[in-house]
């Protein structure tokens, strides 16, 4: 998770800056990830508001690596990967 030192509750209050700096972030922690463990392919997820998924009122940006047969299917990004029991 990528998360900013300030508080925002929403992706759409953060400062354009703030925004900048956090995928920067993101930007380096793929790095990382690439090469410590070699991912197939990434879900980016930002949920604004409850009635979006969100449950945290602290922006934050899920950085989620995925690995080829993690999931039957892959479609529907980090829905698939959760049990039935949490949606």
């Amino acid at each position: 998770m990528i998360i900013p030192k300030q508080h925002y509750a929403t992706f759409f209050e953060v400062p354009p800056v703030v925004r900048d700096a956090m995928f920067d972030l993101v930007t380096q922690a793929k790095a990382y990830l690439d090469e410590r463990y070699h991912p197939d392919g990434y879900n980016l997820g930002i949920n604004v508001g409850p009635d979006a998924g969100q449950t945290v009122m602290h922006c934050h940006i899920h950085l989620i690596p995925r690995y080829r047969g993690d999931v039957s299917d892959p479609r529907g990004g980090i829905r698939k990967m959760l049990p039935p029991a949490a949606d």
